[in-house]
């Protein structure tokens, strides 16, 4: 009862941050000093999570290539689609940087974490949402920056420069292998510690939306966005999900995967990393225009935290029942 009526932490530090980032924006050097731990802290985060993952469970989730196919094929393909006919449709419905913030939004890798613990809630496979999930996050290291480059050419905007791939490379791809290779020292000590990746993940979250909002309070972006573009937002980013659960849901059954793959597909293939989104972001666009950029992700994030912990609950209600139902 509680947890219905209080609101998730993690969205009220959320707006917390905004909030602050409106009332005492960084600039100067104290801005650069937050955008250096803000860069930390993300690498940190894909450092811990290189060293928390194990290879065993990596090749034996790798071996189930149609599930995962299936979850790559809706990140980067299924989305982008859905995103440039929206625009097609209705290229008027909001401002050109906000319409941007839309195709990044589609061609986002997926969550890890969120992925994996709905996967979990709804008596999924397990298994095989930890390589799903891991698999799109690094595909999208280099898949994301080209996607976004064609997106944005489809719409006539010029795209953005694909140098960036580097840094992303630089900033997210080199700590978790660090961590992979280290994991025989540190993996333990992680793995023991949960709450470390935990604290690390949303705080660099936190970090990165104050550096981002700042520097777009510091410009005088938020003034050109009116409350119909917020309401406009809510709206585009609901349908973009539920026609992606409605697709993973048929596509799923159709294809004949079992209940628990459904379940892996379902939340593996219909989500979009924020923790991944925000610096790519700041790397693939100005300082400024970053913190309107994320922000149809940021309300999509939190759409999709609402909608599929309700959908997780209601299959692991489903599977329970007929587990009990089929036991001798």
């Amino acid at each position: 009862m509680l947890s219905r009526i209080i609101p998730d932490p993690f969205l009220v530090a959320l707006v917390c941050v905004v909030t602050l980032a409106a009332l005492l924006p960084a600039s100067g050097q104290a801005a650069e000093a937050v955008d250096f731990l803000a860069n930390f802290a993300i690498s940190l985060l894909f450092f811990l999570q290189g060293a928390r993952l194990a290879r065993e469970t990596v090749i034996g989730g790798i071996t189930h290539w149609r599930l995962h196919l299936l979850v790559l094929a809706c990140t980067f393909i299924l989305f982008p689609l859905i995103g440039l006919a929206l625009h097609a449709a209705a290229p008027s419905l909001l401002s050109e940087n906000l319409w941007v913030g839309m195709l990044f939004l589609c061609a986002l890798p997926s969550t890890v974490q969120s992925s994996i613990a709905f996967t979990s809630i709804g008596k999924g496979n397990v298994p095989a949402a930890i390589c799903s999930a891991t698999a799109s996050n690094l595909f999208g290291i280099f898949l994301t920056p080209v996607l976004v480059g064609l997106l944005l050419s489809a719409k006539g905007d010029t795209g953005v420069d694909l140098s960036a791939i580097g840094k992303i490379v630089m900033q997210l791809l080199l700590p978790f292998i660090a961590g992979q290779v280290l994991r025989p020292k540190v993996g333990a000590f992680v793995l023991k510690h949960k709450k470390i990746l935990s604290i690390t993940d949303r705080g660099s979250i936190l970090l990165v939306v104050y550096s981002a909002f700042s520097a777009a309070v510091v410009n005088g972006i938020w003034q050109r966005i009116a409350v119909n573009d917020l309401v406009t937002l809510l709206l585009l980013d609901s349908l973009l999900l539920a026609l992606v659960l409605v697709f993973t849901t048929v596509v799923a059954r159709t294809l004949g995967f079992n209940k628990p793959d459904e379940v892996t597909i379902v939340f593996c293939g219909s989500k979009k990393t924020l923790a991944s989104g925000v610096p790519m972001a700041n790397v693939l666009f100005p300082g400024a225009a970053a913190g309107i950029v994320i922000l149809p992700l940021m309300i999509f994030h939190q759409i999709q935290l609402m909608v599929c912990a309700w959908l997780a609950q209601r299959y692991g209600k489903e599977i329970g029942n007929t587990e009990t139902i089929t036991r001798p």
